[in-house]
């Protein structure tokens, strides 16, 4: 399955998300506020633990779709892990850091995108 549009790339990873226990999954569309990416993908996980294997998930499922994982910053016991994909960039924190960085407030311009329901 290979995934031309960006926007189905971060519907992807936010479905992986949801698949795999990911919490407050939101999809945030920078491409008018940024041109650092066209979708930003925000997730949350409760530990460290969770967050990395949310991470693995993810990249498992993108690499499957044929999405080459750029650069991946944050190892297995990070409270945030960042999987860009150029296009499209996934954030997994845990619910401290995400609170603290609060990346919707901060780019609050960016429309939020609806999760679509699984085929």
């Amino acid at each position: 399955m290979i995934l031309e549009d960006t926007r189905s790339w971060a519907q992807l990873a936010g479905k992986t998300a949801l698949e795999r226990k990911g919490e407050k999954i939101v999809i945030l569309d920078m491409r008018e506020v940024t041109l650092v990416a066209d979708y930003f993908v925000i997730v949350s996980g409760h530990t460290v633990i969770q967050v990395a294997a949310l991470a693995d998930h993810i990249e498992e499922a993108m690499k499957k779709a044929g999405i080459s994982l750029l650069q991946r910053v944050g190892g297995d016991k990070s409270h945030w892990i960042l999987l860009d994909y150029g296009a499209v960039v996934v954030h997994i924190f845990t619910d401290d850091e995400r609170h603290y960085y609060d990346l919707e407030r901060l780019w609050g311009d960016a429309d939020l995108i609806a999760l679509e329901e699984s085929e």
